[in-house]
């Protein structure tokens, strides 16, 4: 018996109040929602979607376009390959030379959502849709451009998954071809959640930005929180590029990418009720349940990483009224800065602030929108 039970389309728990299959029809290959773009839902604040997330690891065109051939070369039985990852392949336009390789589900229109609110994301579930995936290193991207993958051809790595002490692991082989001796616990997540940005020009899918997009935060397990600074009417939310494990860094281009079934509960926090929680937040952040974690993005790792001390000091002076010579000593005293990844021509950079520090000063938490008090007619 596999690992993972799989999740074709419709089988298996669904537990949102919405449900949103990845279809030809509910996602873009390679770009990102903009204010043009059609919901395939309308959700009121509070509720919740699950969604079927597809993973681009063995359906983009180096490895064939083909999953069902793909995974078949590693041992995957033809059950075992994703319907909607078959149909994608096979149906949506994707233009190898300008877009991105991520398919990202949606968008939905969350009533109630205004530009300057943010849209609160938390993540209720996250299953796995298949026992195993891929991670790739491919000439020009990664850590090591130009050294690595040695030779002229893109590397793909299968890793097969399976239960160890009850505890789901990806396993790898230390020689091309041997057992998968290797393993390492998984720990699934988006890599893209996000809300559409103003105008009628979708954006690249890889590189992420004041929207959110392609973050790669492996801090957004099960039980933790995304805020995003909402851009457009309805925010025009989307999620994609799932993730069974991934680094800090994520080196050598991908993390061990795969599909995951995602339920997320939508909220809207008015924009007096953000100031008042977090002061002013222009760009994505995440809340677990010991730290907030604010973010820094640029092209240039240095920068990103002054952009997030910035965003920190704005967030404890705006949340806990520190003075900011004291916000900066407390930031070199007590906070990690660790690298979210340097291979999404924007790196990223987040700061992980622990709230116990601040227990006893006096903080503001972000009120959401009651679903009863969202203006008639504010509809998709």
């Amino acid at each position: 018996m596999s690992a993972v039970p799989i999740l074709q389309p419709g089988v298996g728990e669904i537990p949102g109040d919405h449900y949103v299959r990845a279809t030809p029809e509910t996602v873009l290959w390679g770009r990102l929602p903009c204010a043009a773009d059609t919901a395939v839902l309308e959700l009121a604040s509070g509720e919740t979607v699950t969604f079927d997330t597809v993973s681009h690891e063995g359906i983009l065109d180096d490895q064939g376009k083909d999953p069902a051939a793909y995974f078949a070369a590693h041992g995957v039985a033809p059950e075992q390959v994703l319907d909607d990852a078959i149909e994608i392949a096979a149906s949506v336009s994707r233009d190898v030379m300008a877009d991105g390789p991520h398919v990202v589900v949606g968008p939905v229109h969350v009533r109630g959502a205004h530009p300057g609110d943010l849209l609160k994301i938390t993540v209720e579930a996250l299953a796995p849709r298949v026992p195993y995936g891929v991670i790739s290193n491919r000439h020009g991207k990664g850590a090591l451009v130009g050294e690595l993958p040695r030779g002229e051809h893109n590397v793909s790595v299968f890793a097969s998954v399976s239960e160890r002490d009850g505890v789901l692991h990806g396993t790898l082989p230390v020689v091309e071809g041997g057992e998968p001796v290797v393993a390492f616990p998984l720990a699934p997540f988006l890599g893209t959640m996000g809300v559409a940005v103003a105008g009628h020009e979708r954006p690249h899918s890889v590189p992420p930005g004041t929207h959110g997009g392609n973050i790669d935060i492996n801090l957004l397990v099960e039980g933790t929180t995304l805020f995003l600074p909402v851009q457009v009417e309805g925010a025009l939310a989307y999620v994609g590029d799932p993730h069974f494990a991934q680094g800090d860094g994520e080196v050598a281009l991908t993390a061990l990418e795969a599909s995951l079934r995602a339920t997320l509960r939508f909220e809207v926090i008015p924009a007096d009720a953000a100031r008042a929680a977090f002061g002013e937040v222009t760009g994505p952040l995440v809340r677990t349940p010991e730290y907030l974690v604010p973010t820094g993005m640029d092209p240039d790792l240095d920068a990103a990483m002054r952009a997030c001390v910035r965003a920190s000091l704005s967030l404890i002076g705006g949340r806990w009224g520190m003075d900011e010579h004291l916000a900066y000593a407390y930031l070199s005293a007590a906070t990690d800065f660790d690298i979210s990844q340097v291979v999404d021509i924007v790196s990223g950079v987040h700061a992980r602030i622990r709230e116990a520090d601040f227990a006893g000063v006096a903080a503001v938490e972000p009120v959401a929108l009651d679903a009863g008090d969202e203006p008639e007619g504010d509809a998709a």
